[in-house]
């Protein structure tokens, strides 16, 4: 059995759907990120990083399996943190700034949300790459293509909060709250309303 065989049976994904589907991703993503014990959390997202990965590259005109690479392994640097982390960040911007030479409005503009949150998140110079006019310049470009989407309401309220503009935060934090529930997403909704309410709760 080749390498790649062997990963797709540890991650108990057959080959077609690790090829072919998003759904199994996101659920999985929502899984490592929101039900994960902490001390668990890195291996699930790095173990989904290459499930993530070889989906890519399989499909390599699917934009919106390039994005969501992009995001497991921003979220998997996350979870490692630390100098080790900025391998994974520099990688996922490349994946994310390749997403959006491809479809800037796949996934309601995903790319721009994901962009944006990498540079408000990841250190400045001389550690990395971060600028906090860029992440907003990302963000706002964001809502103008998806703006009742959590996602991008909540990234921008967070970067918001964390530039001290509060009263700001604190109206898209309210407005991610309300967002339309996303088919098929449940689990991530709720962990997303989870972390929004922990922002309003600082406010």
């Amino acid at each position: 059995m080749n390498k790649t065989l062997l990963l797709l049976a540890a991650l108990a994904l057959p080959p077609v759907q690790a090829a072919d589907k998003l759904d199994p991703i996101q659920e999985q993503w929502a899984r490592c990120q929101y039900q994960v014990a902490d001390e668990e959390r890195e291996g699930c997202l790095e173990q989904l990083s290459i499930r993530a990965d070889l989906a890519s590259s399989a499909n390599p005109t699917r934009t919106d399996l390039l994005i969501w690479s992009a995001i497991v392994k921003s979220t998997w640097a996350g979870a490692k943190g630390g100098l080790g982390a900025l391998r994974l960040v520099k990688d996922a911007r490349r994946r994310l700034e390749q997403a959006l030479q491809q479809d800037a409005s796949a996934l309601d503009g995903s790319a721009y949300t994901s962009l944006g949150s990498l540079y408000y998140q990841v250190p400045g110079w001389p550690v990395g790459f971060g600028d906090k006019d860029k992440a907003e310049q990302l963000l706002r470009q964001a809502l103008r293509i998806n703006p009742q989407g959590i996602d991008p309401n909540f990234f921008y309220g967070d970067f918001l909060l964390q530039q001290g503009r509060k009263e700001e935060a604190r109206s898209y934090l309210h407005k991610a709250l309300q967002a339309p529930a996303r088919p098929g997403r449940e689990l991530a909704d709720a962990g997303r309303r989870k972390e929004i309410e922990a922002r309003l709760a600082r406010l």
